[in-house]
């Protein structure tokens, strides 16, 4: 009789996508991630950011590499982003930070980037998570930054919207929506345990850096992988300390690529389970 012959691993497209999560000062880190899985040729065919994480991941997805998105990140003052108003529902407006965007993108609409892109908000009137993947790509992520009682309402198509951390820091079920196949969800909301706030910008931000960090413990168990830098050290709201930041993205993707590596390789032969 004729020996049987096993019939090849069947290997299909994979969609690989990166979660880039809420953190403010502490979303440098996710260009020392993006660094390492450039340098590794990791492939990234969609990129969905919360907060600071929309901020690095508009940018990427235009097509900064990362080593450019990092001298971008050194070379970029606070004052290009703020634009301090009288308090009222915030003390900055965000006009300048959708500008800013937007300057960046060449006006590039968020459905023509090279990478598709989604930035999650929160739409402050019904409470839901509300993601834009097309449009003005400033507006949204003006948006998805609307830090409540430091930014003002980010106001899109008649209805109000703030930062996507408060319902969704690390949107891991977003990118499966989207069609994701392997997730490297990126989680920096470390709540700075042990730092004592400076001032009321540090601490909105630090409270907020802790209700990020319950809300993605959750979201974190549909992630392939999960990256989380040790950012625990870093203000929120301490944009001084960049540098390290960036070096603790580096380490931990480093760290986590054997995993990474693994997860693509299963999802190639539709064996996503170890």
């Amino acid at each position: 009789m004729p020996k049987e012959v096993p019939l090849p691993a069947v290997v299909r497209p994979v969609k690989v996508a990166v979660v880039l999560g809420a953190g403010a000062a502490k979303g440098f880190a996710h260009i020392g991630v993006l660094k390492v899985l450039e340098a590794n040729r990791i492939p990234v065919n969609m990129v969905v950011g919360t907060s600071a994480g929309s901020f690095v991941g508009s940018l990427y997805a235009y097509g900064f590499t990362a080593f450019q998105l990092q001298k971008i990140s050194f070379d970029i003052q606070q004052a290009e982003l703020a634009d301090y108003t009288i308090p009222d529902n915030g003390f900055i407006k965000g006009e300048k930070l959708e500008a800013y965007i937007n300057r960046m993108l060449h006006n590039t609409p968020m459905e023509k980037l090279r990478i598709p892109f989604y930035a999650v908000a929160t739409d402050i009137q019904s409470g839901r998570e509300m993601v834009f993947g097309s449009g003005n790509a400033g507006s949204a992520v003006r948006a998805s930054c609307s830090i409540p009682g430091v930014f003002s309402p980010a106001v899109i198509g008649g209805r109000m919207y703030v930062d996507g951390g408060l319902v969704s820091p690390v949107a891991v079920e977003a990118a499966l929506r989207q069609g994701a196949d392997v997730v490297i969800a990126v989680d920096v909301s470390g709540d700075g345990q042990g730092l004592k706030p400076t001032g009321t910008l540090s601490t909105i931000l630090q409270s907020i850096g802790i209700m990020y960090e319950k809300i993605a413990a959750h979201q974190l168990q549909k992630a392939d992988v999960v990256i989380k830098p040790n950012v625990a050290s870093i203000g929120t709201s301490d944009f001084t300390k960049r540098h390290e930041a960036v070096l603790e993205g580096e380490r931990a993707a480093t760290a986590a690529l054997p995993a990474i590596k693994s997860a693509i390789s299963r999802a190639k032969t539709g064996n996503k389970k170890l």
